[in-house]
């Protein structure tokens, strides 16, 4: 399993707009083989911004690298430069290799 991450420091007051602009993406992600599961995180409130992460888990790291070089990728992202005035700074990617998984037991 593969995680990929994206930090965004959004500016004060521009949360409620950031959240928009993600939640009315035309996402392609579910129809992507190796695709699991996408979350938006809100994080702690700073002096300066919210820190934000975009979370994706893949079944393979090859999965995500195919996303990252698909048309589906080149259209989710097309509109990126448009919304610099929501950041502090570029985002900052992260991807991990998942070495161990916990889950809940299932209730009786």
């Amino acid at each position: 399993m593969f995680i990929a991450m994206n930090r965004f420091k959004v500016r004060l007051g521009k949360e409620s707009l950031f959240e928009q602009v993600w939640k009315s993406r035309d996402s392609r992600l579910s129809a992507l083989p190796g695709f699991e599961e996408f979350h938006l995180l809100r994080g702690p409130e700073t002096a300066d911004y919210t820190l934000y992460s975009s979370h994706t888990v893949w079944h393979t790291k090859a999965d995500f690298e195919a996303w990252t070089r698909s048309e589906a990728f080149r259209h989710a992202h097309k509109n990126a430069g448009s919304h610099g005035d929501l950041y502090l700074d570029h985002p900052n990617f992260e991807g991990f290799e998942v070495v161990q998984t916990l889950r809940a037991e299932a209730s009786a």
